[in-house]
């Protein structure tokens, strides 16, 4: 490869930089520098040759800096979007992008910006996309942000408000929606991130027929199935199952006499167990409902309900749950941000409270925003009020807390491409928390 004698002069802009084959080595090779060399990184380059480039020189000043020091470093007058734009040019906008964040850490993390969206009033969600961008979903509108966070053309759904919303890749979105009495539409599509482009429905058949329907929370399989909870006219009441590629309905779990599946809040893939957590819960039903459920044997594997059970302050009314599978347990949480714990290999179904995590000593605010879970790579993430606490370790102790002062209570949070999204209930102000890069020893 090459060696600190093999030098390498470009003229970029009028401004002449030298370097060495072996800081553009870094660079890889699917870069433009990357072109440079040969099979067996040999530079193909003539001493005393000088490459020209019609690019801007003080950006390309902080590329070269970058390849040789691993570190990013932008002076306050060269604009971060004018970077990436170059950076993309010389195609290493991974290199500035993984040099400005580093690998997610809920210890660790900063709030690096705060936007205010476009619509009054509080949003309905907010997902992180696989990249650093994220959607936000209000009413029936979807505002779709890449990890530049440049706003792309917002996706208007006629009218029909939007429950979820789901990144298949960093190009394509689901959208789930309330169905509109009289139209005979509602149900899931499949949109474009960048250009708002509808490329195709999601339908229920029943009795081998189309049936319109409201679909409602959204989760996906790593082997492209799309799951969703729905509700139809007439016994489409359960979670759905689609193929992400053709579009086409695979299958369907009917909703079990008793039984809450259809109005579900959250559902979660569980890759170990080839099962999908649905929970139904307060304020959308009176009773809370969690079940597992396994679509190979058509079966309801493990269930907990709050009917017939004798409640306490702080074990009424669970506000979400989410399952931790290396645990064998699913975490839930009440109105006090106390942490409740079940046994996955227990029937029973009993919950074993923590009140270490209450926050607010039973004081609740005039409007409270109801708390949110995420688990993310060990870390335990809850919502409450303004602010999200991180838990770890085996004990789930509460370890930093996130707060800002502006933009009222979180009503909901998303972690992805190792960025942390929260939104506010008011102002519809959301921010970006990111992980510092590790210091270059």
């Amino acid at each position: 490869m090459g060696i600190q004698k093999d030098r390498v002069r470009f003229n970029v802009g009028g401004r002449i930089f030298e370097t060495t084959a072996t800081t553009l080595a870094n660079a890889g090779r699917n870069s433009m520098f990357g072109a440079m060399f040969d099979e067996d990184w040999d530079l193909q380059y003539n001493t005393g040759e000088e490459y020209f480039i019609d690019r801007n020189p003080d950006c390309f000043a902080i590329i070269l800096d970058l390849l040789r020091t691993g570190e990013l470093y932008i002076p306050d007058n060269i604009p971060e979007k004018l970077l990436y734009r170059e950076a993309l040019f010389y195609g290493l906008l991974d290199h500035v992008r993984s040099a400005k964040w580093g690998p997610f850490d809920g210890n660790r993390l900063r709030l690096a910006q705060s936007i205010i969206g476009q619509a009054p009033g509080d949003g309905t969600a907010i997902r992180a996309g696989p990249d650093g961008g994220c959607c936000v979903a209000h009413g029936s509108m979807v505002h779709v942000y890449d990890w530049m966070l440049d706003e792309h053309a917002p996706i208007t759904l006629d009218y029909q408000r939007v429950n979820d919303v789901g990144w298949i890749d960093s190009q394509s979105i689901v959208i789930s929606v309330c169905e509109r009495l009289g139209r005979g539409d509602g149900g899931m599509g499949l949109f474009s991130s960048s250009t708002g482009e509808l490329r195709y429905k999601f339908q229920v058949n029943h009795d081998n027929q189309v049936k319109s329907f409201t679909a409602g929370a959204l989760s996906f399989s790593p082997d492209y199935k799309i799951f969703s909870s729905c509700k139809g006219r007439s016994n489409e009441y359960g979670i759905g199952v689609w193929d992400q590629v053709t579009g086409k309905q695979i299958d369907f779990y009917y909703e079990p006499l008793g039984w809450s599946l259809g109005d579900a809040d959250k559902l979660q893939w569980l890759h170990g167990s080839n099962c999908l957590l649905v929970a139904t819960l307060f304020p959308r039903n009176d009773n809370c409902y969690i079940s597992l459920l396994d679509f190979r044997e058509k079966k309801m594997v493990w269930s907990w309900s709050d009917i017939g059970a004798p409640m306490t302050v702080d074990e009424k009314r669970v506000r979400d749950a989410v399952a931790m599978e290396e645990n064998s347990s699913i975490c839930v949480v009440n109105e006090y941000e106390d942490l409740g714990f079940m046994d996955l290999r227990s029937t029973a179904g009993t919950i074993r409270w923590s009140s270490r995590s209450r926050l607010l000593k039973g004081k609740m605010p005039d409007e409270p925003c109801y708390p949110k879970l995420a688990l993310h790579e060990g870390q335990l993430f809850s919502s409450m009020n303004d602010c999200i606490s991180v838990f770890c370790g085996p004990d789930w102790v509460l370890t930093s807390r996130l707060r800002r002062s502006y933009g009222g209570s979180i009503c909901d949070f998303s972690i992805g491409g190792d960025r942390l999204f929260a939104m506010h209930s008011e102002e519809n102000v959301f921010d970006i928390w990111e992980t510092l890069p590790p210091p270059i020893i």
